[in-house]
């Protein structure tokens, strides 16, 4: 069982197969490290932020689509709401990996399940094709009663596994080492998110999580699969994404703002993780909002 994110236990149903949840938040989605034994499918809307799959920091804009694998540590944090009369909004679908499984090896029509099933548990972040066909699907399933939404889960899900570019999330290596997690992890882990804008320094981090700070590095190298700095500056650069596509905040306030002193070092590990400039990255993810 993991340790470091919080265990979610999810209500059950003698009933249905699946769960389903259509969540409308008035002030943000929360950072909410945990993990459960089902896995998770999850359309968000309305806003930008950062999606967190494992060791995987990624920028996500209006209509993300996502599947987490069971087990798999993870949440959502938003960052801004683009049409401000209406909720932040996700639609989230639960469904257990061996039911999953059973559905491919029932029929011959539904056997490209199976495969999906293991690609799935590293995540998978779906291409815009697939999300477009996806849409309406998932909208049907929130519309209709639960115990009628067998079949149309069923199509929505091999719509999913046909996404030859749905592109992996978490790396092989966090899941093999993922049982490892302790609790001293999530105090860093939630330490981290919650101050990354400001200075943190390894002595902290050690206190934290009673270690010595050579004690720290290696945990966090061990169980992370990146050191604690790499992994400090994928989330501030991932929120700066999200902030330069939803936002016309100048990039030098934004490089104060997520917690770099120096806009050069900013402009560097940002070319370095994302291949272009914060200008250019700008220009092609600019998100209109609504008024």
């Amino acid at each position: 069982m993991l340790k470091s994110a919080n265990r979610e236990v999810l209500p059950k149903s003698g009933h249905v197969s699946w769960q389903r949840l259509d969540r409308r938040l008035e002030h943000g989605i929360p950072f909410n490290w945990h993990h459960h034994p089902e896995m998770e499918l999850t359309l968000t809307l309305n806003c930008t932020g950062q999606r967190f799959v494992g060791d995987s920091i990624s920028s996500f804009n209006d209509g993300d689509l996502a599947l987490v694998g069971a087990n798999l540590p993870h949440t959502w944090t938003s960052q801004e709401r683009i049409d401000k009369s209406k909720p932040y909004l996700a639609k989230v679908i639960w469904f257990d990996r061996d039911w999953l499984k059973a559905m491919g090896h029932s029929a011959p029509e539904l056997m490209s399940l199976v495969p999906f099933c293991n690609r799935a548990q590293r995540g998978l972040q779906f291409t815009q094709s697939t999300r477009t066909d996806a849409r309406p699907l998932i909208d049907r399933l929130f519309d209709m009663p639960q115990t009628d939404g067998i079949t149309t889960l069923l199509e929505l899900l091999l719509v999913l596994s046909r996404d030859e570019g749905a592109v992996a999330l978490s790396s092989t290596e966090v899941l093999q080492k993922i049982d490892a997690y302790s609790e001293r992890m999530n105090r860093v882990l939630n330490h981290v998110h919650q101050n990354y804008e400001q200075t943190i320094t390894i002595d902290d981090l050690a206190e934290i999580a009673a270690l010595s700070p050579s004690g720290l590095h290696r945990m966090f190298k061990r169980h992370i699969g990146a050191s604690l700095s790499n992994y400090l500056i994928n989330l501030r650069i991932g929120e700066a994404c999200a902030r330069l596509a939803s936002t016309d905040v100048p990039i030098g306030v934004i490089s104060q703002d997520v917690g770099y002193s120096s806009q050069a070092n900013f402009n560097r590990h940002f070319l370095r993780l994302r291949s272009e400039t914060p200008s250019a990255f700008r220009k092609r993810n600019r998100i209109s909002r609504a008024p």
